[in-house]
């Protein structure tokens, strides 16, 4: 077959050189249409050449990288784009504004890929599209208002980017569409409500965004909507609507970390309601009495401020799965009726999170039934008696969030017969024992399910995709799901072919199809789901699969050979001719490169290491200690001994030779005790790889994180601050020209042996402005966004313009990591916001790290002060970094008389502090505040380079 598409491929390409449209299935491309698709290929970046067989009327295949998807429909003579799905192939690069010119297109469908740059308003221009699938890459800028003009749109997805801006009140006329998946992005200002005109609408996910404003009551009026999921938002502290209780179709209502407050609405009158979270916000009053659906799973409204009694219309409830109260201020007794009779519900577990309450009694039985879990800890009753301590006042026990199918093999089985290092394996489930094939697998993911335990509805599940796939039951085995973040459900499922070894061409095609085309219907309890990749190992790893109805027939390949016959003799000798050309071309290309790859260029203080080397030194690079945007890290030990960190860049980052070049002669003129040090680097083979210093105690945020056993103390912390700031200041004052490192971060702030902090990874620097002609400096860069969310100087995404203080604000949010220990952006929280209404009420204590231990109260103050002027809004209110390195020198003499003061002198105990309010005493670390001074502001440092 691939022989055949080879013939049909140059008789196709013989034409083209004779015409100007392409020829195929006997019948002309639209023209413009084909220079279009020419523009969105050029637009793309395709590092593992994925698009290199991407020819122009090839159907729909999928190897095991991704789908690619080219599809076409006859109109006024011509053939047009119907389909463009580029789905999981890992390329990069922008979206043409060409798309637009696709006016016959119904799926657009870029998922899976690392695409930026912003949405063309063109698309707007595609009246036929149905699908736009753009989730899962790197997009950003605002949504156009062009879109909502598409009248046949059925399905938005746009979730997990890095879209901003408002959401455009133009919606309001997508009157097909049913999906709107939009969550995960910086989303912001008031959710319009004109969207409340939808007719069609069924799922409305935004949640993690920046949403602000008030909850619309007018979402009531939606007539079908499903689920509505706006989590980790900030509506200003507004009410939830009464008219919520109105939704009569709702299945779902997640309002998780919304800035809410008010009464917790009546929604007793949602009949079908299986989902209710309410939880993290400010909600007041006391829990409605009127008994919810008889189909809820979950309930979740702890961290709230409600009060008054626990409702005895949670009892007899029979799908609950969690019911989850705490930190509250409910009082008043317990029923037993919650818990008992658990056996006779159709769920597997109980999970009941009562803990930190007022609650004083347990009214009823104190017998538990095995498969509930509950605590009470933290609250009155558990200091009534040892019998109800014991039972229901420990630590609540997590569920199981995770599971993992390692039967593989049948028993009495012979294992030799089913080859399983080719692919193969027994079918669990099969009719026919020990029946060997060799599983299709689907990588899948429910987005807004139902429910918080997945396993009293694994065979429903299984019921429900084999029947919308046309599988027999068996055919399917579920390998491992796990909960992630939203909650969504991920999970892996393996396929098995019907009574055959393998699944043969056409049913492949078939399933395929049927995943990329959303052909299997959503179901209520289930919500929407999404195609995470199709892996095609084993016997079908060669295969080609054609998953649409429109491939070439026998006939029609037969007529593209056939009419381009004659055209293709006459120009063979020509296509030989240039094939050979190139051919030769690139052969002397590589062997220039293969020459010129073997002998380094000179670069004085970085040696050039070769790939053996590198290879030799990282145990052929089995040793990775981290990733980042550029590529993977790995230890390494050189000939001479010397451990090193090597970054080695991946296929996306490539540089061409002279960038990469100029980058290291860059670095090798930094030099400073606060900055990385390059030692070396590789340019050969394809390869790119940069050399470092080996930094022992890995990064900031290792040691600051929740997860560390070994917390810095804020003598540590203050060294930390002190150090970093010192190696910006040198990159913005002592290097000609200056340098902008614009992704400073936690995570690239390294620490040595001796804990002394160095600033790494300046893949993203730019170098700063310099006088022009006349002498006159301008005070910015102006320069594509880039960095990482949380730590972006919010002027600088605005404006597009880079200066110095942009480090200053990026800088300054580390320092409120230092001193909180939070993380920048967490459920849709702002540490800079959430630190500075905690400074401007009086309480920053009480966000202050308690794993630091003991400090002055009055250092930490000045700290904290300090790092919320780094992070002004305004450029010109945040101070310089020569001024954050003076701040901090003068904030060390302050310790160092608190020491004195508390110890009587500086010996007797130089690790005593004074500590503030609110804050636990906790072992320090055994640094002492001398280690803090290191070297001055400028000694120590290199004198001011000029560029070679």
């Amino acid at each position: 077959m691939s022989g055949v598409r080879g013939w049909a491929f140059i008789a196709t390409l013989a034409v083209c050189l004779c015409c100007s449209s392409l020829l195929v299935h006997g019948q002309i491309t639209h023209p413009d249409e084909v220079s279009a698709l020419r523009a969105i290929k050029k637009s793309l970046k395709d590092p593992m050449n994925n698009l290199k067989n991407w020819r122009q009327g090839d159907p729909c295949t999928s190897n095991w990288t991704g789908v690619l998807c080219f599809n076409t429909t006859e109109n006024d003579g011509y053939l047009h784009v119907q389909e463009l799905q580029l789905l999981n192939m890992n390329l990069s690069g922008t979206l043409s504004p060409e798309l637009g010119q696709l006016s016959y297109m119904e799926i657009l469908d870029f998922m899976w890929n690392k695409i930026s740059g912003s949405i063309p308003k063109e698309i707007g221009n595609i009246t036929s599209l149905e699908l736009l699938l753009l989730n899962g890459n790197q997009l950003t800028g605002p949504l156009p208002e062009e879109l909502g003009y598409l009248p046949e749109l059925n399905r938005i997805q746009i979730d997990q980017n890095q879209i901003s801006g408002s959401l455009p009140k133009s919606f309001a006329f997508l009157n097909k569409t049913k999906h709107f998946h939009m969550n995960n992005n910086s989303i912001s200002g008031q959710i319009p409500p004109e969207i409340s005109r939808l007719p069609s609408l069924v799922h409305l996910l935004l949640d993690n965004n920046n949403l602000s404003g008030y909850l619309p009551p007018e979402l009531s009026e939606l007539p079908n909507l499903l689920i509505l999921q706006l989590d980790n938002n900030n509506f200003n502290r507004t009410t939830i609507p009464a008219s919520y209780g109105n939704m009569t179709k709702l299945l779902k209502l997640s309002l998780r970390n919304c800035s809410l407050q008010g009464p917790i609405p009546d929604l007793s009158s949602i009949p079908n309601l299986g989902y209710l979270d309410l939880s993290f916000n400010n909600l007041q009053g006391s829990i409605p009495p009127n008994r919810l659906s008889d189909n809820i799973t979950t309930i979740d409204m702890s961290d709230n401020n409600l009060y008054g009694p626990i409702p005895e219309n949670f009892s007899g409830l029979y799908y609950l799965q969690k019911l989850l109260l705490e930190n509250n201020s409910l009082n008043g007794s317990v029923s037993s009726t919650i818990w008992e009779n658990v056996t006779s519900r159709h769920t597997e577990t109980l999970t009941l999170d009562f803990r930190n309450n007022l609650l004083t009694n347990i009214s009823g039985s104190l017998n538990l039934p095995p498969n509930v879990t509950i605590s009470l800890q933290g609250n009155p009753v558990c200091k009534a008696s040892n019998q109800i301590n014991s039972v229901f006042c420990g630590s609540l026990k997590g569920g199981s969030d995770t599971y993992t199918n390692s039967t593989n093999t049948t028993t009495n089985c012979t294992i030799q017969s089913c080859p399983e290092s080719e692919g193969y394996e027994y079918v669990p489930a099969s009719p026919v024992p020990c029946s060997c094939a060799a599983p299709l697998w689907v990588g899948y993911r429910l987005k807004s399910p139902g429910f918080s335990d997945f396993r009293p509805y694994e065979n429903l599940f299984e019921e429900y995709l084999t029947s919308g796939l046309n599988l027999a039951l068996y055919q399917l085995v579920i390998n491992s799901f796990i909960w992630e973040e939203g909650p969504r459900l991920k999970m892996y499922l393996k396929l098995f072919p019907n009574n055959s070894y393998i699944f043969n061409t056409s049913e492949l095609e078939r399933i395929i199809g049927m995943f990329t085309g959303w052909s299997i219907p959503d179901s209520d309890i289930f919500g929407p789901y999404e195609l995470i990749n199709i892996t095609l190992v084993g016997p079908y790893k060669n295969e080609i699969v054609v998953t649409s109805s429109s491939g070439l027939s026998t006939a029609s390949l037969a007529g593209i050979v056939l009419g381009a016959i004659a055209c293709a003799v006459i120009l063979s000798a020509i296509i030989f001719v240039i094939i050979t050309r190139s051919h030769m071309r690139k052969q002397q290309a590589f062997s220039r490169k293969r020459q010129s790859s073997r002998i380094p260029i000179k670069i004085d203080g970085v040696k050039g290491f070769n790939f053996e080397e590198m290879a030799l030194a990282t145990n052929n690079f089995s040793t990775q200690i981290g990733q980042g945007g550029y590529g993977k890290v790995y230890k390494g030990i050189l000939a001479d001994g010397t451990v090193v960190a090597i970054k080695r860049a991946q296929e996306g980052s490539l540089q061409g030779d002279k960038e990469f070049l100029t980058e290291i002669e860059l670095l090798s003129r930094l030099h400073h005790r606060n900055l990385v040090s390059l030692l070396g680097y590789c340019d050969e083979e394809s390869e790119q790889m940069l050399v470092y210093e080996f930094m022992e105690n890995g990064t900031v945020r290792d040691h600051i994180s929740a997860k560390s056993e070994k917390p810095l103390s804020f003598t540590m912390r203050l060294r930390v601050a002190l150090g970093s700031a010192k190696g910006i200041l040198y990159l913005h004052t002592e290097v000609t020209p200056p340098v902008f490192h614009r992704d400073i971060k936690s995570s690239n702030i390294l620490l040595d042996s001796k804990f002394t902090a160095k600033v790494a990874d300046f893949g993203l620097s730019k170098l700063a402005p310099v006088p022009d002609i006349e002498g006159t400096l301008p005070g910015h860069v102006s320069t594509v966004v880039k960095g990482t969310p949380g730590y972006l100087d919010p002027e600088y995404f605005l404006t597009h313009k880079l200066t110095d203080k942009s480090d200053v604000y990026s800088l300054g949010v580390v320092y409120l990591e230092l001193l909180t220990g939070m993380q920048p952006i967490s459920h849709g929280k702002n540490i800079v916001r959430e630190v500075n209404m905690a400074y401007q009420s009086g309480i920053i204590f009480s966000v202050m790290d308690e794993r630091m231990g003991s400090y002055p109260s009055e250092c930490a103050e000045k700290f904290a002060k300090l790092a919320l002027k780094c992070c002004q809004d305004e450029t010109d209110a945040r101070p310089s970094m020569a001024e954050v390195v003076r701040e901090i020198e003068n904030i060390i003499p302050m310790m160092l008389e608190s020491d004195a003061t508390a110890t009587g002198s500086m010996g007797s105990n130089p690790q005593k502090k004074v500590t503030p309010p609110s804050s636990p005493s906790t072992e320090m670390n055994p640094y002492v505040s001398s280690d803090i001074y290191g070297s001055d502001l400028v000694s120590g440092v290199v004198p001011t380079i000029t560029p070679r």
